[in-house]
């Protein structure tokens, strides 16, 4: 398949600006590959398909609020650094993206407030750099946390206010180290997690922090050619353990993501079971593709050329995926990360 395949027109209006309230009151689109059939409900109505023994795979992984203002010393020029990740925890050495960035070099200091400032020690790219935070500062992550900003997607355009911090986090989200939400698991509530567990459906984690390279766009018109950035992931025992039993007894496993399906699918055996792992993934989901531990797929509604919309057409199938899109357009769907969701069977 080529990059071109993977384009639609996507309008300015379907794009999600806020997410639904209740969130489990966003619109469902259930694609049922055995009989390509296409059936909408709301989020809530997931209980109509799932059954005790069956397991949902989350991811725990945490938005930070990546987006910091700041003041270059001396000049006292207001530079963003948008923090990407930790590289060493003893040295508080971060991967951060500046801007404006023609005016960081390496050894400025740029100051947050009294008690947070960073110095630049090297450059990676046009605007990337690696910084050194203040060793008096503290818990980097509590102090980030304290005084960041959500880092909504570009393609939300307004500014972030204080309920994003709420709204872009799902319910799940325990471990910092993401700059963009792992969106699926957006539309889950406390209060339909317990109907589930009621249900004998058990929920496990597993972690990936999802960098900016998911709204990167795909450069390359020949697929086989395009490298996904690394990120970190996990796949802890205890939920290899449970999913593992629910293949074995032959239940399903609902992987809630394309960030859970990537850490899930970066670590299997050699007879299709989840292996405990953790460590770097740069793997690249795109049709055709064998998927080993993922039966069902919840997702949203992925930009047009995207990784995330190659992953879910891997899975569905493509062209059951594109007549799925021009349904969820002439419907009404809402697009993106705070958009509505699609259960693929």
């Amino acid at each position: 398949m080529k990059l071109s395949d993977f384009k639609y027109n996507l309008p300015k209006t379907a794009i999600a600006k806020h997410p639904a309230n209740p969130r489990d009151k966003a619109k469902m689109m259930v694609m049922n590959r055995a009989d390509q059939s296409i059936e909408s409900y709301k989020f809530s109505d997931i209980t109509d398909f799932v059954q005790k023994g069956d397991v949902v795979v989350v991811n725990k992984s945490k938005v930070m609020q990546a987006r910091l203002f700041g003041k270059k010393e001396r000049t006292n020029a207001k530079i963003e650094v948008f923090v990407l990740r930790e590289l060493n925890k003893e040295e508080n050495i971060w991967d951060v993206i500046v801007d404006p960035a023609r005016k960081v070099r390496i050894g400025n200091r740029i100051y947050f407030n009294d008690k947070l400032w960073c110095e630049v020690i090297d450059n990676t790219t046009s605007r990337g750099r690696t910084v050194r935070f203040n060793e008096d500062a503290g818990d980097i992550f509590k102090a980030i946390e304290k005084i960041g900003h959500t880092p909504l997607p570009p393609y939300i355009k307004r500014d972030a206010v204080a309920k994003d911090r709420e709204d872009y986090q799902t319910i799940f989200a325990e471990i910092d180290g993401s700059v963009a939400a792992p969106t699926a698991g957006l539309h889950f509530t406390p209060t339909l997690v317990k109907k589930l567990e009621k249900m004998g459906v058990k929920t496990v984690p597993v972690i990936l922090h999802i960098g900016l390279g998911t709204f990167r766009p795909v450069e390359v018109e020949d697929l086989t050619k395009h490298r996904m950035d690394s990120e970190y992931f996990e796949v802890p025992s205890e939920t290899a353990e449970v999913i593992n039993t629910a293949l074995k007894n032959k239940k399903n496993v609902f992987v809630v993501g394309t960030s859970t399906c990537r850490a899930l699918e970066s670590s299997v055996t050699a007879d299709g079971l989840a292996k405990p792992n953790f460590g770097w993934t740069d793997k690249f989901i795109f049709p055709p593709y064998d998927f080993k531990v993922t039966k069902k797929l919840i997702t949203n509604f992925h930009a047009p050329e995207s990784t995330l919309l190659m992953l879910a057409g891997a899975f569905s199938g493509y062209d059951f995926l594109m007549k799925a899109y021009k349904k969820a357009q002439k419907d009404g769907y809402r697009f993106l990360s705070y958009g509505d969701a699609m259960l693929i069977l």
